[in-house]
């Protein structure tokens, strides 16, 4: 349980620095975004090890990888073109 844990944590924040490097003018803080990563994935391992018990680390860590995404993209602002808003009346 501790190897599923770590790994799933250094995958975590290897997500988030690689979201940091491709969207960094979409999303906050660098150490808001890292800690993101790792908490979505630590919490994404321990729902997967839950469900599954012992014995499956591949699918420990898709189910680490699948809710650090999921959380990485609830941090994401949208492009400067897409904040236009219209009048009611429009």
């Amino acid at each position: 349980m501790l190897l599923e844990a770590l790994s799933s944590a250094i995958l975590g924040l290897a997500l988030a620095w690689a979201a940091t490097q491709r969207l960094s003018h979409r999303l906050p803080a660098r150490p808001l975004v890292l800690s993101t990563g790792v908490a979505g994935a630590l919490f994404g391992a321990f729902v997967m090890h839950s469900t599954l018990e012992a014995g499956h680390l591949l699918l420990v860590l898709l189910g680490a990888v699948i809710v650090s995404v999921a959380s990485l993209s609830l941090l994401l602002r949208p492009t400067g073109r897409h904040l236009r808003r219209r009048s009611a009346t429009a």
